[in-house]
């Protein structure tokens, strides 16, 4: 799994859980997750863009824990900086061609 640009293009996985409890709400979990963090940042850059991706999906991610927002009604932000870090560590890696 990666994230690769081309183009103006970004990739994103869903990040890799041991458990998934409900899917429901999922979508409009990263959704939220997407638009606030724009609505945070204020910025609609497209290295932002990467960034609100990540961030979307690491929300996606907690939703799909639990049946429908119970895992997210009480998340406090370091649980939700440090499911973003788990994400951009799964999708950064430096490769060398050769």
């Amino acid at each position: 799994m990666l994230c690769c640009l081309i183009k103006n293009r970004c990739f994103a996985p869903a990040l890799p859980l041991e458990d998934v409890f409900d899917p429901t709400g999922a979508g409009d979990t990263f959704a939220g997750g997407f638009i606030g963090y724009l609505a945070r940042t204020k910025d609609v850059s497209f290295e932002n863009m990467k960034r609100r991706n990540y961030f979307g999906s690491a929300m996606a991610s907690f939703c799909v824990e639990k049946i429908r927002y119970r895992k997210i009604i009480n998340l406090d932000q370091e649980e939700v900086e440090s499911r973003v870090q788990e994400f951009v560590d799964l999708v950064q890696f430096d490769i060398t061609l050769v």
